[in-house]
């Protein structure tokens, strides 16, 4: 393959065909979309934030953002609050209801992950975690949209 920049494009190609947390059961009311996923994630870690400020955070326009949020109220995983700390812009917060299945789809890909490294050691998931990390800050770094960490 050349270059060892050709297999790790190539793994993360095949990555991101599988969908961890579909292995096993989910009921209809616990199926969260990805962009749903990572939005609620984020406003979980960063709290309320506007649409201006999630914009900027996913390097998304204003409209795409409006239609992700829109469809995360309507299903009642999110809702439009007073800005906390007194500013105009309305923000969004996560729902009782978005962080229950938050933690449901997140425990449903943990144990996915148990499973796919049932027979890695502690420390090398724990490696796997530290170069994940790097390379996901590498990519921060270079979009200038850094993502906070719990």
């Amino acid at each position: 393959m050349g270059r060892p920049t050709y297999e790790v494009e190539y793994e993360q190609m095949l990555l991101g065909r599988h969908a961890l947390a579909a292995h096993g059961g989910r009921s209809k009311e616990s199926v969260l979309e990805r962009s749903s996923y990572i939005l609620l994630s984020r406003i979980r870690v960063q709290g309320p934030m506007s649409i201006g400020e999630l914009s900027d955070a996913f390097g998304l326009d204003t409209s795409t953002l409006n239609r992700q949020t829109a469809s995360a109220m309507r299903a009642g995983l999110a809702e439009r609050i007073p800005d906390p700390d007194g500013g105009l812009a309305r923000k969004f917060r996560i729902t009782d209801k978005g962080a229950r299945i938050l933690d449901e789809e997140r425990e449903r890909t943990v144990g996915s992950l148990d499973r796919i490294m049932a027979d890695w050691s502690d420390e090398e998931i724990a490696e796997f975690a530290l170069y994940l990390r790097r390379f996901n800050t590498g990519i921060e770094r270079l979009g200038k949209r850094p993502w906070p960490r719990p």
